[in-house]
């Protein structure tokens, strides 16, 4: 298998190329299949409630009120951001089997070069693509 042999006799690379690879695709899922605007008034909700909670410290009830909408908005964030991962989990498990076969022998780190190179193209796709 051509594949496997070259990912084998470049390890660093093509690992680096894998975690950039499945990056993109989720990033661009992500952007799919999540509404956007919606997450971006969110954040922009959670933001100013953290500023009201700053600014409300020695009121019991308005901090209790506050926290009620930074829950919601939170809740409504983490739905959102496990639409995309339906589509993608079992495609990353079965990816992550098949990985770990390929490199368990050549490239005893690997899963540290995949996350340290996930990291980094989630961090460019996302403002590539204005993904929040």
């Amino acid at each position: 298998m051509p594949i496997k042999e070259l990912m084998i006799a470049n390890p660093k690379t093509s690992i680096i190329a894998i975690s950039a690879l499945v990056t993109l695709v989720m990033t661009l899922v992500t952007k799919k299949v999540t509404d956007q605007e919606r997450m971006r008034e969110l954040k922009k909700i959670s933001k100013a409630c953290q500023i009201k909670l700053k600014d409300n410290k020695g009121n019991p009830e308005s901090i209790q009120k506050i926290n009620k909408e930074m829950m919601d908005c939170s809740m409504e964030l983490m739905k959102h951001s496990f639409k995309p991962m339906i589509y993608t989990f079992i495609p990353i498990i079965i990816l992550f089997w098949w990985i770990k076969d390929v490199y368990t022998g050549v490239l005893s780190g690997w899963i540290w070069w995949y996350i340290g190179a996930s990291i980094l193209s989630s961090i460019i796709f996302r403002k590539v693509f204005d993904v929040v």
